[in-house]
This record gives structure tokens, sequence and C-alpha cells, in this order.
């Protein structure tokens, strides 16, 4: 067995060889290397671009507190940041929004958030019965 095994992998390893030795193999190599790259790039970009407009839109919906306010619970807790960021540029597309949210009213967005995914523990005791009964 090993000796077969030797000589498989002699034979992969100059195939491998041969195939790096065959100019337009690795001329495709390269040409479909840089394509992953360019679409990595370009995937990368558009996703910068749908950020920055993101929060381009969140600036002029915001005041000034509220997105502070905003950015600090972004640090603490970014699932409710970015629920709440939805909810906001959902009513702004909706046209919901009239003037800039202040400060008061992303609080009460930000509890209507966490009321939403506010985990309930429930607690339940199951206790164990005895086999003795008292009543013998």
């Amino acid at each position: 067995r090993r000796r077969t095994h030797k000589r498989s992998r002699s034979c992969s390893i100059a195939s491998h060889q041969a195939m790096a030795d065959d100019p337009e193999l690795a001329a495709l190599r390269a040409q479909r290397m840089a394509q992953m790259q360019a679409e990595k790039g370009d995937k990368k970009e558009e996703h910068q671009r749908q950020e920055d407009a993101r929060q381009a839109v969140l600036a002029t919906i915001l005041d000034q507190a509220a997105r502070a306010r905003l950015n600090s619970v972004a640090v603490v807790k970014p699932e409710k940041a970015q629920m709440v960021e939805a909810m906001l540029l959902n009513m702004y597309q909706r046209k919901q929004i009239a003037g800039k949210v202040t400060e008061e009213q992303l609080r009460s967005l930000l509890e209507q958030v966490a009321e939403k995914t506010q985990k309930k523990t429930t607690i339940h005791f199951e206790r164990r019965r005895l086999d003795d009964d008292d009543d013998d």
C-alpha cells in the first residue's frame, strides 16, 4: 500500500508540475484571480456606497443629540441600533418623518425596539413527587 501511495503521490506531483509549466493555464489562472479580486472590490465599493448613503440619510433626519445617542447605543448594542436605523430609514422612505428626529423621539423608538426584542423569562418549577403517601 505504501508503494502505491508513493507512486500516486509522485504522479500527482508530476502532473501538478506539468500544469504549472503550462503558460496557457497560468494565464487563465491569473485572469480568473484578477476577475475574482475585481468582483470582490466591486462588492466592497457597492457596500461602502450603500453605507455612506445610509449614514447621509440618518445625518439629515436626526438632530445632533439623537445622532450621538444612536452612536452610543451602536457601541453597546449594535443589533438594536441597526433595528432603530432600519425603522428610521423606513419611516423616511414612507415620508412619515417631518423635520428632524429629536433625542426624545429616538428614545421612544428605542423603547419600542426594546419591548419587541425583550426576552421574556419564565421559570417553571417542577417539584419532585415522592412515592410514599402520607395516607397509609
